[in-house]
């Protein structure tokens, strides 16, 4: 890029991510909605979780997408058998140095796919909840920093639960998203086939560099948000605590990552303020996998977003 990120106004954030999204869109049919978030997620330095059925190129939209940044990606496939070291490294005896050295494990990379998450043993989400947490991993007693920048996109199946390990609220709450990918619509199902019919390659291009996305992300913090609009977030999430039909609402977490969020939704946007509807549309995302609703609640058929939306309905809104 030609313009240095001291001279650069927010539209760098806004151009960057179209730029990208424009790569992404050459491969994987749709999903803009999911490839904004998974941009916010990075902006944020921050992690998301994907939910859907299989087949719905979780993996694929995932890999594309560190493809067209232009960073390393790595995937782990999560299963029962897992161990922490397989995630982290380990220690190697190095014969010709007559010494120990680390075997770097998959999560020194940039981007992360845990697939299947919740298939694995809780001792190996507990080392990647350290990752995730800390942005480190320990390995023989040695701390270890991870790249910068350093996101796990993490997928899990709603269906099949049996032999699967529910997913603590301790490492949920470390997940900025919770997003849930539903079907194609009729005529994006007719452009995979089309698509794949070709037979054509797809080279994705890069367009930065890991270097760059952690300038992005200082450049995201300066985003402002005034004090009117940090009393809304407040508003929402204490009406989670409060709400008759929520048994557990959310934590100060959940007001920190709207706040960092909304910020980063307006970059990408182009604006270098935050606006209501900036806090409105994340809402649900963030909020969805932090609350737990009541027994009696549960049996009227509601769901985590209706109960969400409704307490956004009740919030007075600032002008």
């Amino acid at each position: 890029m030609t313009e240095t990120f001291e001279e650069a106004d927010i539209g760098i954030v806004r151009e960057i991510s179209q730029e990208v999204m424009s790569e992404v869109a050459r491969v994987i049919v749709g999903m803009g909605d999911v490839l904004q978030m998974l941009l916010i997620g990075l902006l944020t330095n921050s992690h998301v979780l994907l939910e859907g059925v299989p087949g719905l190129a979780k993996t694929v939209a995932a890999k594309t997408f560190a493809e067209a940044l232009g960073i390393s990606f790595n995937r782990i496939q999560f299963t029962p058998d897992l161990l922490p070291s397989d995630c982290t490294g380990s220690m190697v005896f190095d014969q010709s140095k007559g010494d120990f050295i680390i075997r770097k494990g998959p999560l020194f990379g940039n981007i992360i796919l845990a697939d299947e998450i919740n298939r694995t043993a809780p001792k190996t989400q507990a080392a990647l909840l350290e990752a995730m947490g800390e942005k480190q991993v320990t390995i023989e007693g040695k701390t270890y920093e991870l790249d910068k920048p350093f996101m796990v996109v993490a997928t899990q199946n709603p269906i099949e639960q049996e032999g699967t390990y529910p997913l603590p609220e301790a490492q949920l709450d470390r997940f900025l998203f919770k997003l849930w990918l539903d079907y194609p619509p009729e005529e994006d199902e007719v452009e995979i086939m089309v698509r794949l019919l070709s037979g054509k390659k797809i080279i994705v291009d890069g367009v930065t560099t890991s270097e760059e996305i952690v300038e992005l992300q200082r450049l995201t913090d300066t985003v402002f948000i005034n004090n009117t609009l940090l009393e809304y977030i407040r508003d929402i999430v204490f009406k989670t605590r409060n709400d008759p039909q929520i048994k557990i609402g959310c934590g100060p977490r959940a007001s920190i990552n709207l706040m960092r969020a909304s910020k980063a939704r307006a970059a990408v946007l182009g604006r270098d303020y935050v606006t209501p509807d900036d806090i409105k549309v994340l809402c649900v995302p963030i909020l969805n996998h932090r609350i737990g609703l009541k027994a009696e609640a549960e049996l009227e058929g509601l769901s985590t977003t209706a109960v969400i939306n409704r307490i956004l309905s009740e919030v007075p809104v600032p002008m």
